[in-house]
């Protein structure tokens, strides 16, 4: 248990610290958004650029890892959703609370802790479940989010398009695409530059728990609590178990994972919904039922992650 805690208490004290740096005054709201942004801007970009520049493309590739990530969180749309229309008093509410049971914080929380379990796949874990949230989870809760509204002069594809575009237009994004070119040319990167890459890395992870702790200061708690609730278990409990699944299905038809990557594929589905979950429900309204569901996601996490860490590592 000491090994777990040794995992997790870092993870959650930085998380604490940044809420209470806020919550003193020492830091504003508006202070943990640009932190935020310099981590969403630079640190991560250049930690996604580095991890594959720095590598052959095929090691950084896994189409199974990103199969099973896939499925676990296809399949978890599809269970949410068929949940939360018995549940949700509305089709917004319906979306919302999808999105929020199937996209993780890979970035703020999922990296930090991978970094401490797997350090040297860390940056490539990251690559790979970016892909698959930001290709296809997000999009497509985000087109749920935007139907629930009864967008009906914005046909389906012009939604996809503009979802993409949005999604290219990213430095996360861009940082990931020039580090697969810079691994396909073949061209190694000059000393100086790894060096740099590798500076503006590490100042992520610290950062970004940070940045998390700070946000929840100030977070509305005016909502559904009950579905909040519902939605906080769809995420650390529902994503990961249809992620397992899938890892033992695929497992089934000849498609197996190492081990390290076995354990950080369900891992990784275990983090609370990602940072910025609260400001696409306010859009519809509905941050209060967000940021409730967030609050209680991020902070059971401490104990539904060390329970998974113990069984699994």
């Amino acid at each position: 248990m000491g090994a777990i805690l040794a995992i997790t208490f870092p993870i959650y004290a930085a998380i604490a610290l940044g809420y209470v740096v806020v919550r003193m005054g020492w830091f504003s709201a508006g202070d943990m958004r640009t932190l935020g942004k310099y981590v969403l801007n630079i640190a991560l970009p250049a930690l996604l650029f580095n991890a594959v520049a720095s590598r052959d493309l095929g090691d950084v590739l896994h189409p199974g890892y990103m199969a099973v990530f896939l499925l676990g969180g296809l399949a978890t749309i599809l269970l949410a959703y068929l949940w939360f229309s018995m549940t949700a008093p509305d089709a917004t509410r319906r979306a919302v609370a999808v999105m929020g049971s199937a996209c993780p914080n890979s970035g703020f929380i999922g990296f930090p802790v991978m970094l401490l379990v797997f350090p040297d796949i860390a940056g490539v874990i990251l690559a790979l479940n970016f892909l698959v949230e930001n290709v296809i989870l997000i999009p497509i809760c985000l087109i749920l989010m935007d139907l629930s509204r009864g967008k009906g002069h914005t046909s389906v594809t012009r939604q996809i398009l503009m979802i993409l575009w949005g999604v290219a237009k990213r430095p996360m994004v861009i940082g990931l695409a020039l580090g697969i070119l810079v691994s396909l040319s073949g061209v190694a990167l000059p000393d100086s530059a790894t060096r740099l890459f590798k500076m503006l890395a590490a100042s992520a992870s610290a950062l970004s728990l940070v940045v998390i702790g700070g946000s929840l200061v100030g977070l509305p708690t005016k909502g559904n609590r009950a579905l909040a609730l519902q939605i906080s278990a769809g995420k650390l409990l529902l994503h990961p178990a249809m992620v397992a699944l899938a890892l033992v299905a695929l497992a089934a038809v000849g498609v197996t994972l190492p081990a390290d990557m076995a354990v950080a594929v369900v891992l990784s589905a275990a983090m609370p919904m990602f940072g910025i979950y609260s400001v696409l429900a306010q859009e519809h309204g509905l941050e209060g039922l967000a940021s409730i569901a967030m609050l209680v996601a991020t902070s059971a996490a401490f104990v539904t992650l060390s329970a998974f860490l113990f069984w699994m590592v």
